[in-house]
């Protein structure tokens, strides 16, 4: 999103093409193959999983994941499956555990349990391969997962402060504000947008084709009059100057041209809403988390939610009724014996206070003269 505005990328429409994209090459992870380790069975795992039509971004999280693994066994000189016992897989869910990031804060306990869960999948498959006769990794226990609510949902007044941080006088501002309403009008996630093309979005019934989302499956949502509008202004006026192929799918583009990489667009929407002085921090997912709770406090079904959001279960979505106070309060207000109760007025803590208050206090026969 927009750093220095339009005219700082627009020197990239001017570059051959055969001197763009590229990026640095991939360097080799350095492991041990050339044989039946951990390396090279990881290699033929991710394949089965490919193969299987698992989706690209859990392949490329669970090679992450098994990264770390295998960089630990290997500085332990620890190469071949045969080699690893429940003890040492013990060991490195406690170096989990202990690890710390850069700024000095331990790994939540999700983190904790798909580093640690993805050996206990790998050394499954390992023993559905027959590469090993027992699965050291059957017994490791994950730790238990925490029970929080989602960060606090946008107010109104909030998030209309952020969309309106966009420099709209600037082209690349224009575009921002169109992702921004995008994400309030859809609750979409930041990958999903990312991966939006132009034939995803039909302008003339306002509605957005999500391909792919979690769990691969495909779903139709609607886009809001006001989003729709931003959208077109950007397509109209903005996407035509920061299209470099013309073959390029993407709805959204950088400023050199290219699709927006889920990272990347995370950290611009951080930005904006860092730049509004709100006293908040978040990135798009918080925009998912107002889109859902703003709905349900306007009163919209909780299974009309699930079905905008993507989730699999009801139990995912219903979350947003813990979130949403406003409904319980009104419910409280409206259910509640104590609150509508004839006799309320005079029960309540102001009226017994004030009768106390006013009640002459009796003088003790032992005090008297």
């Amino acid at each position: 999103m927009a750093r220095e505005g339009y005219n700082a990328v627009s020197w990239m429409r001017r570059r051959p093409e055969d001197k763009r994209g590229g990026g640095r090459a991939k360097l080799a992870d350095g492991f041990t193959r050339g044989g039946p380790t951990l390396a090279a069975y990881q290699d033929e795992y991710l394949q089965w999983m490919k193969i299987r039509n698992r989706a690209d971004i859990s392949i490329e999280d669970r090679r992450a994941e098994l990264k770390v693994f295998i960089n630990w066994t290997e500085e332990r000189d620890l190469i071949y499956p045969n080699q690893i016992t429940r003890s040492i897989l013990e060991s490195y869910q406690r170096w989990i555990f202990h690890h710390r990031k850069k700024n000095g804060k331990p790994l939540g306990v999700s983190t904790q349990s798909k580093y640690v869960g993805a050996i206990k999948y790998y050394f499954a498959w390992l023993c559905k391969q027959r590469v090993l006769e027992a699965n050291p990794a059957s017994e490791i226990e994950l730790p238990r997962q925490e029970k929080r609510l989602p960060i606090g949902a946008f107010s109104i007044q909030e998030v209309e402060t952020v969309l309106a941080q966009p420099d709209i006088r600037d082209e690349l501002g224009i575009r921002d504000r169109a992702v921004l309403e995008l994400f309030y009008s859809t609750g979409i996630r930041r990958a999903e947008l990312t991966r939006l093309e132009l034939s995803d979005l039909n302008r003339g019934n306002r509605l957005l084709n999500i391909r792919q989302g979690k769990g691969q499956k495909d779903r139709v949502v609607p886009v809001g009059t006001r989003a729709m509008q931003w959208i077109d202004k950007y397509l109209e006026d903005v996407r035509p100057l920061l299209t470099i192929n013309v073959a390029e799918p993407a709805l959204f583009l950088t400023g050199y041209g290219r699709a927006f990489s889920p990272e990347a667009l995370g950290r611009e929407v951080s930005k904006y809403i860092k730049k509004a002085g709100i006293g908040r921090r978040g990135g798009p997912h918080l925009f998912r988390h107002t889109c859902a709770t703003h709905m349900l406090e306007g009163g919209a079904d909780i299974r009309y939610i699930q079905q905008l959001l993507g989730h699999a279960n009801l139990e995912t979505t219903a979350i947003y009724t813990e979130v949403s106070i406003i409904q319980l309060q009104a419910v409280h207000a409206r259910c509640h014996p104590a609150e509508h109760d004839p006799q309320a007025a005079d029960l309540s803590a102001v009226a017994i206070l004030a009768k106390v208050e006013n009640k002459p206090q009796k003088i003790p026969e032992n005090t008297l003269p």
